[in-house]
């Protein structure tokens, strides 16, 4: 079986290595769906040229592809440290203070004003993706905690500090994340990712700042922290998509624990009609090599088969010496899983009656069984939601979802859902008109051809571009 297009999108980190536009229009060709500002990294400057960049190449080639902006969050890190670094030695003790200096075999500093008066004692403490470890002995619940060095190293400026026993006050968004949140919502980036959700209430302030802007951005939580796992259900329910954090995850989490929570995470979301990306060291060896090794090819094929929507490159594409070849290759490797050994047509637990989505959820579910049922070669869905792409993509059908819309926002968001392709329509006329037309521009971009069994999905009447309600089955002349 051939596909005419990969249905798991990918979403690529950008930065040096591929911001100039000749390297991106490359790896947009090659496969890129969605470009991920990580503003971990970078001044606001270079985040705007790179939006200006993606922006330009959507205009001139008539791609969709889709700007993910993913804040910093609460990222908590040591301060400097002198010069060589510090030897931590196991059973030693050592102070962590939130009074700024220069740490060394004495004290280190802390960029979490309330870490003292948060922990508790027998906590843990992970240092630089936790390879190095504390547990907390004491705290004077002012500015200093005493620690005992468990499993030591060299520690050098400014490593990331992980807290996974500790309630952490520290509120969501930070005075750097509500800039550069209102930088991006300036640009009309289509989705925003949030770090470190811990619970339902996170995503809602977020998006009630949205809200009051008047923007469209789809929100992103990106579930890092073991408070996420215990409210993901919540989380789900409140958010637009979900991103599984692996780095941070593995690092609070018993590492152990990842792979099934992956699998969990992918599963829920699916039901509720979400989407998923899966991030972290997929291809992590391509940043210095030309070549994956046999278990990232296994990782990335594995997270096809979860039912992940989108798979996601950070420095392999933003950092590495190879960001077309890492297209190239994460691409390959989609196509082969969905080509060989893909799932197709997956069911889904039953339609709540009660449901104010009824009627629609049911005619998407048909929609699919139908595609499935008559080989169909598309299923073309008019939608000025998005409702009816994302609970069509969650059946994960074989045939391809053309989805019409006159909302341009959704144009460029809908590019991270899986398996949907977006085109522009704008006309009202009539239902059979609005088909017929759609019909005839897949026809012309050599996507349809005579002969081909085709599912439509439309509102009827098409004027009130009210709830999908319409399913029509027909052969193209």
């Amino acid at each position: 079986m051939k596909l005419p297009y990969n249905r798991t999108k990918i979403v690529a980190t950008m930065g040096p290595a591929s911001s100039p536009k000749d390297v991106l229009l490359s790896m947009i060709k090659a496969g890129v769906n969605v470009c991920r500002l990580n503003f971990s990294h970078g001044k606001i400057s270079d985040h705007k040229k790179v939006i200006d960049t993606i922006r330009e190449i959507n205009d001139e080639y008539k791609t969709n592809v889709a700007i993910l902006a993913d804040l910093q969050g609460p990222k908590i890190r040591i301060g400097l440290v002198k010069d060589g670094g510090i030897n931590l030695i196991n059973g030693t003790h050592i102070n962590i203070t939130t009074k700024e200096c220069i740490g060394d075999d004495n004290q280190i500093y802390i960029t979490y004003p309330e870490f003292p008066q948060d922990v508790q004692a027998n906590e843990i403490i992970l240092l630089d993706d936790g390879k190095l470890q504390m547990r907390v002995l004491e705290t004077n619940k002012v500015d200093t905690v005493v620690c005992e060095v468990v499993h030591g190293g060299i520690l050098t400026s400014r490593k990331g500090v992980n807290l996974p026993n500790t309630k952490v006050s520290i509120p969501s968004l930070t005075e750097d994340d509500l800039e550069h949140l209102h930088f991006v919502l300036d640009c009309d980036v289509d989705w925003i990712g949030l770090s470190f959700v811990r619970n339902a209430q996170d995503i809602v302030e977020l998006k009630k700042i949205i809200a009051e802007r008047g923007k469209a951005a789809g929100v992103i939580a990106k579930v890092e922290k073991p408070e996420a796992i215990d409210n993901i259900d919540a989380i789900i329910e409140v958010t637009d998509g979900v991103m599984v954090a692996r780095g941070d995850l593995g690092v609070e989490m018993p590492l152990e624990e990842v792979p099934l929570l992956q699998k969990m995470i992918a599963r829920k979301c699916r039901a509720a009609s979400k989407p998923v990306i899966v991030a972290t060291q997929m291809l992590e060896s391509m940043i210095t090599t030309p070549r994956p090794t046999r278990a990232e090819v296994n990782d990335v094929a594995n997270s096809v088969l979860d039912g992940a929507d989108a798979v996601m490159l950070s420095g392999e594409t933003s950092v590495g010496e190879f960001p077309l070849i890492v297209i190239e290759t994460m691409s390959k490797i989609i196509r082969n899983v969905e080509e060989t050994g893909y799932p197709f047509n997956t069911g889904k637990a039953d339609v709540d009656k009660a449901d104010a989505t009824y009627l629609a959820d049911a005619i998407c579910g048909s929609a699919v069984y139908l595609a499935e049922h008559t080989n169909a070669k598309g299923i073309v869905a008019m939608t000025s939601s998005g409702f009816t792409a994302y609970e069509i993509a969650s059946y994960r059908p074989e045939a391809p979802t053309f989805t019409f819309t006159a909302n341009k926002n959704l144009l460029t968001a809908l590019s991270l859902v899986w398996g949907v392709r977006t085109f522009y329509y704008d006309k009202v006329e009539s239902t059979d008109q609005t088909i017929k037309d759609c019909n005839d521009l897949l026809i012309a971009e050599k996507l349809l051809e005579s002969g081909d069994v085709i599912v439509n999905t439309v509102s009827a009447p098409i004027s009130r571009q009210g709830r999908t309600n319409t399913v029509k089955v027909s052969v193209i002349d």
